[in-house]
């Protein structure tokens, strides 16, 4: 079995792998006050309860592949591998790591590790060029090539950030559900709100889609978008431009940063 962890800023999911399949998954509060014991009790609660897995920790696990957007949570969890998965092979997306995706960024260190393991799997699952929307704590929009080159993204607010800043700063406003409206037209305040989140999301997705797909290729329409992230579901009945939605892209990217990375048996 494989384990895989993607640590957000908001959200840390983690997924089982048997083989290719996604056999469990979990979803957990991003904690950058958690130390590595701390974590390793938690780990142990999730994946107890699996019945393919052992009661002692680390039991059945046989790889283990992580990417963190949080330098401190990532620190901690390396010291969870190192005391607690000592002989499982472990690999941390960072620089250095092969990914099979040359990064062409004025920096590539800087680029996120979640936003290189969602590069990778997309070239894997659709080839290039393609673009993948991430619904997280941001909405970040990354671009691969045809020849599957990481080749740039856009960064704007989340849809999270964008209903807590409403509530914060809107003398009249506050905090919504974060729900479909029954119209684009509100009928009061929080149909309003939403209105704007869904429906003014979905259009920006369409919008910076539309302008890098004519950046990304000679025909637009070569470009296959997909969406991921927690927040995806949220807006994908309405953005016209979403191809296909894969919820478990970065563990699937994670899964094959670390077949890349380990030797074959």
């Amino acid at each position: 079995m494989l384990l895989t962890i993607d640590v957000g800023n908001t959200h840390t999911v983690l997924g089982l792998f048997d083989g290719e399949e996604i056999v469990e998954h979990w979803r957990i509060s991003t904690d950058a006050r958690r130390t590595a014991d701390e974590l390793a009790v938690l780990l142990q609660g999730l994946m107890g309860m699996h019945p393919l897995l052992g009661e002692e920790l680390g039991d059945g696990i046989d790889g283990i592949a992580i990417c963190a957007t949080v330098p401190s949570v990532l620190h901690e969890l390396r010291e969870v591998t190192r005391r607690y998965y000592g002989d499982v092979p472990a690999v941390l997306v960072e620089p250095g790591v092969k990914t099979g995706v040359p990064i062409l960024m004025d920096n590539p260190k800087e680029v996120g590790a979640d936003r290189i393991v969602n590069a990778v799997a997309a070239v894997e699952l659709y080839g290039g060029p393609a673009i993948v929307v991430d619904f997280g704590t941001a909405t970040t929009f990354d671009a691969v090539s045809a020849r599957g080159e990481y080749v740039g993204g856009v960064i704007a607010p989340g849809i999270e950030i964008s209903v807590e800043a409403l509530g914060v700063r809107g003398a009249q406003l506050r905090k919504i559900e974060l729900a479909r409206p029954r119209a684009v037209i509100g009928k009061n305040t929080v149909e309003a709100m939403q209105a704007g989140i869904v429906f003014g999301f979905a259009g920006q997705v369409d919008g910076v889609v539309g302008r890098m797909a004519r950046e990304l290729a000679e025909d637009p329409d070569d470009v296959t978008v997909i969406a991921t992230g927690g927040l995806a579901p949220m807006v994908l009945g309405e953005a016209a431009e979403i191809d296909a939605h894969e919820p478990w892209l970065t563990l699937i990217g994670l899964r094959l940063v670390h077949a890349r990375n380990t030797p074959r048996v």
